[in-house]
This record gives structure tokens, sequence and C-alpha cells, in this order.
């Protein structure tokens, strides 16, 4: 058996085997895209391990020579990063080690990779990785591939950064590229939550090079996937570089949108808008917000997930795991990490003091459907005093308030909420579904898209 697949290779592997970082990574090199050159070591190489607790047979050559072929094809002191990735996409909750040095032959750099390789495979069954496999229907036998690349320095010059681009505003569906970048900086500052991003169309005013190299890369791949998708990327010394992308990760008024703009550009035709779109993406769809006037506004931070919703303050993940069992709880926290995913799952949304609209506890809290604020700067959160304070106003744990996570602001209390109205596009979507199904009654929004994806005998989308 064939345990790695160099990112340069023909093969047709589907994400099963390659995860789905490593399949688009190669999908990308294919389409001529700027990949940093690298392997990825399969997902039955995991298994494997995670079977008998060592490197299965073969594999220590494979790794071997694929390291002599990347320093061959970089010319340079060799560094990598060694990141997971998971058939289905499992945003932070397993290891990454960046920035590892290798020279190949030396017996101190294999056992270098060997430990972050083995570090990766181990963090599949971490409880974080559990947690989020459990919540989302992931079975626990997948395994994860491994990912090897060359390092890109994002901090190298003033003409280096890092960022997070959506081909469509993840929040409304428009058709206009979205996302976060920070300048001179890693990636990991910009998914992390501990920065304070900035707007990607920042970067045309300060890199218009990259800035229009992206925007292709983004247009080609939406031609490639016929859908919205989204890319980690770096630029080094003004040179630009993909290093993940990911099809869809929208909310569902962007979710409809995007199918119907799809239909509309004829690159896909309108059953398949109609099967994109699943109940849950239809249930958000009528986004509700907070009545504003009058209202004790405690901070106002970015929307990072559409939806408004009250619970009580909790400031740390134990806590609240344990007071979402009395009501919906509002986890207020810094910035999150896979480490808070318990507190993630059980509050009923989620507001951060910093990161953008693509950290990770924007991307979870899309994932999961849940409201969610970042960027909320007024905000300090005291976890040794059990509080949030925002200037002189103290608010104690256990103290209710409210989220909007289109408009971004939080508001102590429950204020009124202003019900959302369904726009053109999913008017079209529900008369599109209507002419699948033949059934043009009077129905709930709900009933109409089910007797179309129950016609069409396919799964609805997830």
């Amino acid at each position: 058996m064939t345990w790695i697949h160099p990112l340069d290779a023909a093969t047709r592997e589907p994400a099963d085997v390659l995860g789905g970082k490593g399949h688009g990574l190669i999908v990308m090199r294919r389409l001529g895209l700027p990949v940093p050159p690298g392997f990825v070591i399969g997902t039955a190489a995991c298994r494997a391990f995670l079977r008998d607790g060592r490197f299965p047979d073969g594999l220590d050559a494979e790794l071997a020579a694929a390291v002599r072929a990347l320093e061959d094809a970089t010319r340079r002191p060799l560094a990598v990063s060694v990141r997971s990735g998971a058939a289905v996409s499992m945003p932070g909750m397993m290891d990454t080690v960046l920035n590892l040095g290798l020279t190949a032959g030396t017996t101190a750099a294999m056992e270098r990779l060997h430990a972050a390789v083995r570090a990766v495979f181990e963090s599949w069954h971490s409880a974080r990785a559990t947690t989020y496999r459990e919540l989302n229907g992931i079975p626990h036998d997948l395994g994860t591939a491994v990912v090897v690349q060359a390092m890109v320095f994002g901090d190298r010059d003033e003409h280096s950064g890092s960022g997070v681009a959506f081909s469509r505003d993840p929040n409304t569906g428009e058709k206009v590229p979205f996302g976060d970048v920070l300048f001179g900086r890693q990636g990991d500052d910009v998914v992390s939550g501990r920065s304070t991003t900035r707007p990607l169309s920042d970067l045309a005013a300060r890199e218009p090079a990259v800035w229009e190299r992206l925007a292709a890369a983004l247009h080609r791949l939406e031609r490639h996937y016929r859908d919205a998708c989204h890319v980690e990327f770096t630029y080094d010394a003004g040179v630009l570089w993909l290093l993940q992308v990911r099809p869809g990760g929208l909310t569902g008024r962007a979710a409809v949108r995007t199918a119907v703009d799809l239909a509309d550009e004829g690159l896909i035709d309108r059953r398949t808008a109609v099967r994109r779109v699943s109940p849950r993406h239809l249930h958000d769809a009528r986004t509700p917000r907070m009545e504003t006037s009058g209202t004790a506004l405690l901070a106002r931070g970015r929307g990072a997930c559409p939806g408004v919703v009250s619970g009580r303050v909790a400031v740390i993940a134990d806590q609240a795991a344990r007071m979402a069992a009395g009501g919906p709880v509002i986890l207020v926290r810094p910035v999150t990490s896979p480490l808070d995913m318990h507190g993630l799952a059980a509050a009923a949304g989620v507001a951060t003091s910093r990161g953008g609209p693509t950290s990770h506890a924007a991307v979870v809290a899309r994932a999961m459907g849940k409201p969610a604020v970042v960027d909320a700067a007024a905000l300090t959160v005291d976890t040794a005093a059990d509080q949030v304070r925002a200037g002189e106003r103290v608010v104690p744990a256990g103290t209710l308030i409210t989220i909007d996570g289109t408009g971004g602001e939080i508001a102590l209390g429950e204020p009124a909420v202003i019900s959302g109205a369904a726009d053109v596009h999913l008017h079209r979507l529900l008369a599109w579904a209507d002419e699948v199904s033949g059934d043009r009654s009077q129905r709930s929004d709900q009933e109409r898209l089910g007797a179309a994806h129950a016609l069409m005998r396919e799964p609805t989308a997830t």
C-alpha cells in the first residue's frame, strides 16, 4: 500500500483517503493555483497507527523519500508545517506543528517529523476532537490525514501577511470577497482570534497585486466547485500562497442567496439549488433582529453568525456547560479555542472581545448555527472575578444578556426582537421547490422544501 501522496501527483483519490485538506490542496495544484510543495499521509496510515500503536510497515521509508523530494523542490534549508486534515472539516480540533526544521538524511530530523506526525494522529482521540465528532455526527473510526508542507511566512517582511478569504459574504451571500487579514503576521494569529484583524478589503489598497491574484483564485475555485468557497492564505514577500480550501461555510440566508445566484449564473441548475438548501438553512434564513431603540446596549462588536438569542453570562467553558442545564447561556470570552468546545456546544450563543469573522469562535458558531458576536472590544472578561466589565459597568456571571449576531449588538436583559422577513431569494428558491414537487398548495416553507427533497430522492444538504 502507498501511504504518502505528493501534492503535485495526478492522484484522483477521494477526500476519505486524502482528507479534506489534502484533497483540496491537490485540486488547487491541479488548477494551477499557488500551493506550497508538500505531501499527504493518507487516513489509512492514521487508522493503522491508532489500531497498532505504531507506524504501518513502509511508512518510514516513504517519509524519508518524501522529505528528500521536498527538500529538492524548495532548494533551501527545509522548514515544514505538519497539519491534520480529516475527511470532514473539524476546525482547530486536532494538533498542528509549525516551523519544524528538517534536513533530509539526519536522524534527529526524521525523529522530529515522526514525533509531529504521531502527535497529529494521537490528537484524533483528544477530548475536544471526540466531542466535536459527537456533536456533528462524524464517525469515530475515520482517522485523519496529515499534510506536510514547506513553510511560507506571513511575518517575513512588510510585504507579508495572512488571512482567510470567502468568495462570497458568508453572512449575506453577496458576491464579494469577504474575510480577515493580518499584515506581517502568521495565519494562526488570524484563525485563533487572539489578534484584532483587518477586513479583507484592506488588502486591495496595501498589496494590490496580491489582492488581484487572490480574487482570481477565488473566482477559479468557485467555477471548479460550482459553489461558494473559502481559503486560508499567506503572502510571503509579496508572493501569494493558498494553504487550504473549503466549500461553503455559509449561514442560512447566505446559503439561500448563493444557491439562487449560482443558478442564475448558470453554474448549477434549479434542482441542484433546491437540493443544496437544508431545512436548517431555511429556518435560519428569516433572520430576526434585536430592537435597539431604547435598549441598554452593553457593547458593540462585529456580527459573525446571524440570529438573536438571550441567555445568562458564562465566562469559561466549564461554567457554560454547568449552567446550560438551567436554561440558555451566552459564553463570553476574550477568544475561544478548541479547548472551549464543550462550552460552545452547551451555549446558545457566543461573544468574544477579540477576533474577527473568521476566528475560531465565528467558524464554530456558523457550523453550529448559533448567533455570535466577535471583536466586542469594550468588553473585558475577568474570569478570576467571575464577571465581565464594559467601561464602568460590571456584569456578573449569571446576568441575563442578549446578542444580535447580525448587527453585533450586546444588550443587558431581554429586549424586543423584530421578526425577519423572507427576501426575494428565498421566495424564488421556494418557487423552484414547488416546480420540482409539482405542488403549489399553501404550506409552510419547510414543507415546500421537504416535498421537493423527497421527490428528488437525494439527501438534504448539511
